[in-house]
C-alpha cells in the first residue's frame, strides 16, 4: 500500500513540474503575441488545472488493456510474416508514418464526437471553454481522452508501427504521444501567430481556434485534425480564412461550472444539444 501511494505521490510531483515547464514556456508567449487579451488566470484556470491532472493518469490506465488486447494479436500475427517489413523502415520513417496514421484515426474520432451523441455528452466538456489558451488543451472528460488516444492508436497497432516485432516497448508511439501532447498545447494558445502556406500542411493555432469557434452554426463542425490538416481537406472540413480569427468561442448548451460536477454531468446528459 505504501508503495501505491508513493507512486502517485510521484507521478503528481512529475506532473506539477510539467505543468511549471509548461507555464513558463506558455504564459509569457501569450501574453507577448495575445489573440485575445485576457488574464492569465481566467475564471476556470483552476478548473482546467483539475482536468490536467486527472486526464495525465487515469486515461493512460484505461488505455493499457486495450493496447495489450491489440499489441497481444500483432505480435501472434507477426510469425505469419505480416509485419515483417515494417520492422525494417527506418525510424524516422516509421514515426512519420505513425503520424499520418494516427491522424487518420484521430480524425475520425474527434468526428464521432461531435456526431454522435453518446461521444458528444464527453467531448462537449472540451468545447464549453468560452477563452481559449494553452491549458484549455486539458479541459476533457477522461473518457472522451480515452476514446480519442485508443482510436488514434489502434490503427498504429494493427497496421505494425508500433512493436511491430520487438517485446519490449517501441518508443515510435510513445514519441507520437509526446510530440501529440506537446503540440496540443500549442493549437490551443492564446497567440495571434499566422503561418502562409505552411497552414494547410500544418495544424496551428488559427486553425484550431476555428474548431472551437461559437461564431455562427456554418463555422461548426470544422478542423478536427490535430496534427494533419490535409485529413480536413481530404474529408471535406478545412475552413481556414487568412485574416480572421473567432470572435468567440465555446459552445451554448449549459456545462457544469465546477470541476466535480463536469466529470459527473456527461453521465446524466442523453442527447446532443445544438451549439445555437
Amino acid at each position: 500500500m505504501q508503495q501505491y501511494f508513493s507512486a502517485i505521490a510521484l507521478n503528481i510531483f512529475r506532473l506539477s513540474v510539467w505543468l511549471v515547464l509548461l507555464s513558463i514556456i506558455f504564459i509569457p508567449l501569450e501574453r507577448l503575441t495575445p489573440q485575445n487579451r485576457q488574464k492569465v488566470f481566467r475564471k476556470e484556470f483552476l478548473i482546467d488545472v483539475g482536468h490536467y491532472f486527472l486526464n495525465s493518469l487515469l486515461p493512460q490506465l484505461m488505455l493499457v488493456l486495450p493496447l495489450s488486447i491489440i499489441a497481444s494479436v500483432v505480435h501472434h500475427l507477426q510469425p505469419l510474416g505480416i509485419y515483417g517489413w515494417v520492422e525494417k523502415i527506418p525510424f524516422l520513417w516509421r514515426f512519420v508514418l505513425t503520424i499520418i496514421v494516427g491522424d487518420f484515426g484521430g480524425y475520425w474520432i474527434h468526428r464521432w464526437s461531435h456526431e454522435i451523441p453518446f461521444l458528444w455528452r464527453f467531448h462537449c466538456i472540451h468545447h464549453s471553454a468560452k477563452e481559449m489558451d494553452w491549458l484549455v488543451n486539458t479541459r476533457a472528460h477522461p473518457f472522451d481522452m480515452f476514446f480519442t488516444r485508443l482510436f488514434a492508436l489502434i490503427p498504429v497497432y494493427l497496421l505494425g508501427l508500433a512493436q511491430p516485432a520487438s517485446k519490449t516497448a517501441d518508443l515510435v508511439p510513445m514519441l507520437y504521444v509526446f510530440v501529440g501532447t506537446i503540440w496540443s498545447f500549442l493549437i490551443h494558445a492564446n497567440v495571434c501567430w499566422r503561418f502562409g502556406f505552411l497552414e494547410k500542411w500544418i495544424s496551428t493555432p488559427a486553425f484550431h481556434h476555428w474548431h472551437h469557434t461559437n461564431d455562427d452554426l456554418k463555422y461548426v463542425d470544422k478542423n478536427y485534425a490535430a496534427i494533419l490538416p490535409v485529413m480536413d481537406i481530404i474529408f471535406g472540413t478545412f475552413y481556414l480564412p487568412k485574416n480572421r480569427w473567432p470572435s468567440q468561442y465555446g459552445i451554448d448548451m449549459p456545462v457544469a461550472p465546477s470541476f466535480k460536477e463536469q466529470i459527473l454531468q456527461p453521465l446524466t446528459i442523453t442527447t446532443k444539444a445544438s451549439f445555437k
